[in-house]
């Protein structure tokens, strides 16, 4: 065991300190990981001091000595830049795992880039939002060759519940997966709850009336709720859900396969991207009352960010 593994399998750089990458790093600091804090915002790295992270100004400096860097940032675009800046201080040897959302195509050319300098790569995508983050319950799909999920693994369990789904680029496949899932749900719970109201049933009670039978989900549940309730203050947000769709969109293309529920619910999302970008995802019930002048669901105001 060489000096560089003694901090090892401890000290880890995390890059990007946002809504989600706050509650997982703070999750690492109370599992005993030496956290390398960086932002580019300075002030959400150097917010992290009190709980045990040092912050660092860039991003080299926090991933330098790093057996492990963690990067949890807007999109791949971003993590490219911001390996950019990083690479040349990269460990040889080091793990890099990118729990971004990024495109297919995007993880794959991470993955190739850091490979060439002896690098291993996981691109481990994650569902379940800020509450999984901070509860450590985090669904998280991981890409990446048997061994080097097999590095991340001990380090993903302390956020959630790690699958490995296949070779690297597999993991955002999976996320892409899920998010399909969730806006085709979104856009199907809003259509049914606006049928309800608007052929007469009480849309409240119709939700309580399925809930238990097959159309019981998470999405029903959670969103039916925020949509009665029209409370479209963010959770996940259109925009994001709409960047995911397009990265669906863009997966079937190269895998030869035409999705045909995932454009319409792609063009539900772009119907209200340019009025409501940050709005949560269950706004995809507004999308559907702009096709249906004089529709609306309840008679609460709109909660808007």
């Amino acid at each position: 065991m060489h000096a560089h593994d003694s901090i090892g399998k401890n000290s880890l750089a995390f890059l990007g300190i946002g809504l989600m990458g706050r509650p997982m790093a703070l999750r690492l600091l109370q599992a005993g990981s030496m956290v390398h804090a960086w932002n580019r915002s300075p002030a959400k790295a150097e917010a992290l001091r009190a709980a045990g992270a040092t912050a660092h100004a860039s991003a080299a400096d926090a991933v330098r000595g790093a057996s492990v860097v963690i990067s949890m940032l807007e999109s791949g675009a971003v993590v490219a830049a911001v390996m950019d800046a990083a690479i040349a201080a990269l460990s040889p040897g080091a793990l890099w795992i990118d729990m971004s959302s990024t495109g297919h195509a995007e993880a794959l050319a991470l993955h190739a880039r850091l490979a060439e300098r002896g690098i291993a790569f996981v691109d481990a995508p994650v569902s379940g939002g800020v509450a999984g983050a901070e509860a450590g319950t985090l669904a998280i799909m991981a890409g990446g060759a048997i061994d080097d999920v097999a590095r991340a693994e001990p380090i993903l369990a302390v956020l959630g519940r790690p699958t490995r789904v296949g070779p690297a680029g597999s993991g955002q496949v999976a996320k892409l997966c899920n998010q399909l899932i969730v806006g085709g749900t979104l856009s199907i719970v809003a259509e049914a709850l606006l049928l309800a109201q608007a052929a007469g049933a009480d849309p409240a009670a119709v939700r309580n009336a399925i809930r238990g039978g097959f159309a019981e989900s998470k999405i029903l549940d959670v969103h039916g709720q925020r949509m009665l309730d029209r409370n479209f203050m963010p959770g996940g947000q259109v925009k994001s859900q709409l960047k995911d769709l397009h990265n669906v969109l863009a997966a079937a293309a190269d895998a030869g396969v035409h999705l045909p529920v995932a454009a319409l619910v792609t063009g539900v999302y772009d119907s209200i991207a340019s009025r409501h970008p940050q709005a949560d995802q269950s706004a995809a019930l507004l999308a559907l009352e702009l096709r249906n002048p004089g529709q609306r669901l309840g008679t609460g105001p709109d909660q808007l960010p």
